[in-house]
């Protein structure tokens, strides 16, 4: 298949998105170009249109997009004709050979097609700087994890998601008891008040998220949550470049049920907390509906950093929201280290143990 960039128009280079600016910038020339420049410039020469293509050794593509086993895919990369090799969710990447963005034809159409995205506010040089903060308080991590080499490696990732709306009808109906107890003398009296009970309310959910993304860890994509959906955008393919882009191969279906039961629950909890104090409560009616239930489909930024332990073959990650810098991590444990505090603190405590015995 081919791949496509977004060249700049003085040049000829590629156009990145820069989260700093909130705007697009080639690296060659350092022309600078907002979002309505880009799109009108899109418009007016094609560039960056996603177009069909059929594999690169021009063999029938007889893939499915809900095949469940991943296979690699090969892409022509538009600036130096390397191929791209990549499996079948990633919607945007690197080539390999020429360093420039390659958005890749076809895996955000039609369906695939995201409503929003909330673009990168946090960029590289910022991931860096939290990364490295954040590592301060962590005294036992392997000098590797945080090396040079591995520190470039940090990605920034547009992972999909479905957000999920409606708005929910809820009453309930119930008998709520008040005792208040005292004493006169060597006497005790208890007065029991009942009070019928009724809440009605109605509720607007927005934007509930899911992961829809299967080979992601789910700590690593939920962990870096919440995001200002305020801030979301109408989805614009330049948004990508410069950065790697993964598309869906979850459906909503998937998370339906899980998700209105969520709802529900949570909106009988908000009547329940506006009742009021009662000793007891006893329900005779609860119900909530669901209505004008939706579901839109976005790009939310990740910053990832991946680490394999050479001897255990465990991954560990530290990941950024793109958007706000909030921090998840799972991280290595340097036995080193660990040796170093043991020396540290158990030598020391053995000496003195040895000094006292030796005087009993």
């Amino acid at each position: 298949m081919d791949g496509l960039s977004i060249k700049c128009p003085n040049c000829g280079g590629g156009l990145q998105f820069d989260p700093a600016a909130q705007d697009y910038e080639c690296e060659y020339c350092l022309s600078r170009f907002t979002q309505k420049e880009l799109e009108q410039l899109i418009s007016d020469t094609g560039e960056a249109q996603e177009v069909s293509g059929g594999p690169a050794d021009g063999s029938p593509d007889t893939g499915t997009e809900d095949q469940e086993e991943a296979k690699a895919v090969v892409y022509t990369c538009p600036s130096c004709g390397a191929e791209i090799v990549t499996d079948e969710t990633t919607a945007a990447s690197f080539c390999f050979y020429c360093h420039n963005p390659v958005i890749l034809a076809g895996r955000l159409d039609g369906r695939y097609r995201p409503d929003y995205v909330i673009p990168f506010a946090v960029d590289r040089e910022k991931a860096t700087e939290i990364f490295l903060s954040w590592l301060k308080q962590k005294r036992y991590v392997p000098k590797d994890f945080y090396g040079p080499g591995q520190i470039e490696k940090m990605t920034g990732v547009y992972f999909p998601y479905w957000l999920y709306s409606c708005q929910v009808d809820g009453s309930l109906e119930g008998e709520g008891t008040k005792l208040r107890t005292w004493r006169t003398g060597n006497l005790q009296y208890t007065e029991t008040q009942k009070y019928d009970v009724s809440r009605r309310g109605t509720m607007d959910i927005n934007h509930v998220t899911r992961n829809a993304l299967k080979k992601s860890d789910k700590r690593l994509v939920e962990g870096v949550m919440p995001f200002d959906m305020k801030e979301r955008k109408p989805f614009s393919i330049g948004f990508l470049s410069g950065f790697v882009a993964e598309k869906r191969d979850r459906e909503q279906q998937e998370f339906s049920m899980e998700v209105e039961t969520e709802v529900r629950e949570f909106a009988a909890a908000g009547l329940k907390s506006g009742i009021g104090n009662y000793s007891s409560l006893s329900l005779r009616k609860e119900e909530t509906v669901v209505k004008d239930p939706r579901w839109e489909y976005a790009l939310l930024p990740v910053w990832t950093l991946t680490y394999k332990d050479k001897k255990s073959g465990k991954i560990y990650y530290f990941a950024c929201n793109g958007q706000n810098g909030k921090v998840c991590g799972v991280l290595p444990v340097d036995p080193a280290k660990l040796g170093i505090l043991f020396a540290e603190i158990f030598l020391p405590f053995l000496a003195v143990l040895l000094t006292v015995g030796w005087f009993l």
